[in-house]
C-alpha cells in the first residue's frame, strides 16, 4: 500500500505499516486480534495504556475535581446557598451542552432535595451567552445564586452589572479564556490561561457538561464531608453519566482520556433507558438497538439541539431533566417536529451559500466567510460545518438581521478559531466572539464585514494554507473480508468520533455495479463489487454536487480504489454489513 495518495476530493491519503514486534506484542499480552493491535500500534496507544483504553473507567480517569482553579470556592459558595436556603437557578447555553449541562445539575440538586430552576436564553432575541437583562431579572425574583453553563468566561459587562447588582455567579464554562477574567463568585474552567497545570492534559478537553459533572463530584463530597447525607438518601452520580457523554459527543470533543470513559459509561447508562427524556428521544428517533456514540451524535443530538435552534431553547434542558412520561413524550415529538423543520431551512441556507461562493469567487480564499440577510441564526452552524466538510477551510456563516450579523464558524484541525474570534473582539472587528479551537460563535456589523474577512484570512489562511486535507487509513481490506465478526472486534475500540475516529480501511481495484438514489436523493445506495463474485452493499452521504458524483459514475467502467468505514445494518431486523464511503481514488 502506498504511503501517500492523493484522491478525487484532493485529500491525501496516509497509512504507515505498523511496527511489527509491538503488535506481536499486543496479541501476546493482551489476548486481541491481529487487526486490533495492528490499529492500536497505527494509533500510537502506548503498551502500558492498552488495558485503559479498551476497558476506560471513571476508577481509573477521573481526576479531583479541586485540580480545576476555583472549584474549591465555587463547592463554598454552593453549600453556603444551600445552608441559606437561597434561590438557586441555572443559566445554560441554547446547544445541547447547554442543555445536558444544565440538566444534569437540575437533576443533582433536585437528588438532594433542593429544587432549582433553570434559565436558558432564546437564541434570536437574546443571542449567545450572558446577558444582563435576564441576570437583573433573576435578581429581581429573588435569585442568591447562580450557576452559570458553557458560557460566561468572556462575559465581562453582564457580569460585573450582575456583581454590581448583588447576583453572584459561578461560571462552569470550558470555552478559551483571555488573560483577564470577569468577576465572578468563581470561573472553574479547563481553559483558563492560568490553568497552567493538570492531572491529566486531556481535561482541557472537556465539555461544559464534563465540568459541570466535576462541579457535581466536589459538591457532593463535600456535602458528605460536612454531614448532609446523615439522613438523605446519597445520590448515585453514575446515573448522569448518560447526559456527559450526549454533550461530550455533540460538542465534537475529543473521545481521549477521562472523555473517552465519560462516554463509554454513559453509552452503558443511556441503554439503561433511566432518563424518561432521552428514553423518549430514542423511541422518537427509532433507534432500537445498543446506542453508541453514532445515535448521540446524529440521531438524539440534533433533535436536543432543534428547540434551541427554531423553537423553544428550554425544551432540550427540560426533556432531560423530567421524570414525567407524558410530558417527556410531548416534549419529544416536538423536538422531532423542529428538527424537521431544522432541516428544512438548514437545506434553503446552505444552497444559497453555495451559490455565494459560486458567484463571489470565495472557494479561493484560505477562509470562507459568507453572510446574508434573514438567513436563519440556528441554522448557520450546522451549514458552516457542512460547507468546512466540503471545501476542508476553515469557514464562517453570518445572518443579517437589520445590519447586525450573527455567525457561527467550524474549523479545520490545526486552525485555532476561538483564538482568532477574541483578538477580533480587541481590534473591534467584531462586537463579541469567543469559542474553542474547532467552533466559536461572534456578532459582527455590517460595516465592518469586509475587513473583519481580511483580518480572517490574514489571521487564519496563513495556517490553513499550509494544512493539507488528509484520511489516514488503518488497514487494508478486501470485500470478502468486511465480516459482521470483524465489526464485533472493532466495537472493542468503542467510543468512536472526535479524536477516535472509526477505523477506515482500503479497498483496491473495486468496481461499483450500480448505484441508485434514497432519501431526498442527495445519497446514493451502491453495490461494491470485488474480486470473483464477492459484493458488498455501500453508501455514498451527501454526494450531490461533489467529486463523488462523477467518480461513482466512472467508477462503474473503471476499477477504483475506496475508503470506508464498516456498520452493522440492522434494518428489518437483521445484521448485515454496510460499507460507508469516505473517499476514492482512480
Amino acid at each position: 500500500m502506498p504511503t501517500q495518495r492523493i484522491s478525487v476530493t484532493g485529500k491525501t491519503w496516509l497509512y504507515k505499516e505498523p511496527n511489527p514486534r509491538r503488535v506481536l506484542t499486543l496479541i501476546q499480552r493482551y489476548g486481541i486480534s491481529e487487526i486490533l493491535a495492528h490499529i492500536l500500534v497505527h494509533r500510537d496507544i502506548p503498551i502500558d495504556q492498552v488495558e485503559a483504553y479498551l476497558n476506560p473507567t471513571l476508577r481509573h480517569y477521573l481526576p479531583d475535581p479541586n485540580h480545576l482553579i476555583d472549584m474549591e470556592k465555587a463547592v463554598v459558595r454552593a453549600m453556603m446557598a444551600l445552608k441559606d436556603g437561597q434561590k438557586i437557578v441555572v443559566y445554560g447555553d441554547y446547544d445541547v451542552d447547554g442543555a445536558t449541562s444544565s440538566a444534569l445539575l437540575r437533576r443533582y440538586f433536585e437528588a438532594i432535595g433542593a429544587p432549582i430552576g433553570v434559565y436558558i436564553p432564546d437564541r434570536i432575541e437574546e443571542g449567545y451567552g450572558a446577558n444582563a437583562e435576564a441576570l437583573l431579572q433573576l435578581r429581581a425574583q429573588a435569585i442568591g445564586l447562580v450557576l452559570m453553563v458553557d458560557c460566561g468566561t468572556t462575559a465581562f459587562e453582564p457580569l460585573r452589572i450582575a456583581h454590581e447588582a448583588g447576583l453572584d455567579v459561578i461560571v462552569l464554562d470550558h470555552h478559551m479564556a483571555e488573560a483577564t477574567l470577569p468577576i465572578t463568585a468563581a470561573l472553574v474552567n479547563p481553559n483558563r490561561l492560568d490553568q497552567t497545570e493538570l492531572p491529566r492534559d486531556e481535561m482541557r478537553f472537556l465539555c461544559a457538561a464534563g465540568v459541570a459533572y466535576l462541579f457535581v463530584v466536589a459538591l457532593n463530597r463535600a456535602l458528605r464531608d460536612d454531614g448532609y447525607f446523615n439522613d438523605k438518601i446519597e445520590p448515585d452520580l453514575r446515573q448522569f453519566l448518560d447526559l456527559v457523554a450526549l454533550g461530550t459527543v455533540c460538542d465534537v470533543m475529543p473521545l481521549i482520556g477521562l472523555n473517552r470513559a465519560f462516554v463509554r459509561q454513559g453509552l452503558k447508562v443511556m441503554a439503561a433507558r433511566s432518563n424518561i427524556g432521552l428514553s423518549q428521544l430514542a423511541d422518537i428517533a427509532r433507534i432500537n438497538e445498543k446506542p453508541g456514540a453514532y445515535h448521540l451524535g446524529f440521531m438524539v443530538g440534533p433533535r436536543v439541539n432543534a428547540g434551541g435552534r427554531v423553537g423553544d431553547a428550554l425544551l432540550g434542558s427540560h426533556l432531560l431533566s423530567t421524570d414525567d412520561v407524558l410530558l417527556a413524550k410531548q416534549i419529544a415529538s416536538r423536538l422531532d417536529a423542529y428538527n424537521e423543520e431544522r432541516q428544512g431551512i438548514e437545506r434553503f441556507v446552505l444552497d444559497q451559500a453555495l451559490m455565494q461562493i459560486d458567484t463571489d469567487g470565495l472557494s479561493d480564499h484560505p477562509v470562507l466567510l459568507i453572510g446574508n440577510d434573514n438567513w436563519h441564526p440556528g441554522v448557520i452552524g450546522i451549514v458552516a460545518s457542512r460547507l468546512k466538510e466540503r471545501f476542508h477551510k476553515p469557514t464562517c456563516v453570518v445572518g443579517f438581521d437589520q445590519g447586525i450579523g450573527k455567525g457561527s464558524g467550524r474549523s479545520i484541525v490545526g486552525v485555532n478559531m476561538g483564538d482568532a474570534m477574541i483578538k477580533a473582539v480587541h481590534l473591534g472587528l467584531l462586537e463579541k466572539g469567543g469559542g474553542h479551537a474547532m467552533a466559536a460563535g461572534f456578532t459582527v456589523i455590517r460595516a465592518k464585514y469586509d475587513n473583519f474577512y481580511a483580518f480572517l484570512n490574514q489571521e487564519m489562511g496563513t495556517i490553513a494554507k499550509t494544512v493539507v486535507p488528509t484520511i489516514t487509513i488503518d488497514g487494508a481490506l478486501s470485500v470478502g473480508g468486511a465480516t459482521l465478526d470483524l465489526i464485533k472486534d472493532l466495537e472493542k475500540l468503542e467510543p468512536f468520533g472526535a479524536g477516535n475516529p472509526q477505523p477506515r480501511f482500503l479497498l483496491k481495484q473495486v468496481m461499483i455495479s450500480y448505484a441508485e438514489p434514497i432519501g431526498d436523493g442527495s445519497h446514493l445506495r451502491c453495490r461494491l463489487q470485488g474480486e470473483g463474485t464477492s459484493s458488498a452493499k455501500m453508501m455514498a452521504f451527501r454526494v450531490t454536487g461533489t467529486p463523488f458524483d462523477d467518480a461513482i459514475k466512472k467508477a462503474r467502467n473503471q476499477p477504483c480504489d475506496v475508503v470506508v468505514t464498516l456498520k452493522n445494518d440492522t434494518f428489518g431486523g437483521r445484521n448485515s454489513v454496510t460499507l460507508i464511503l469516505e473517499d476514492m481514488a482512480f
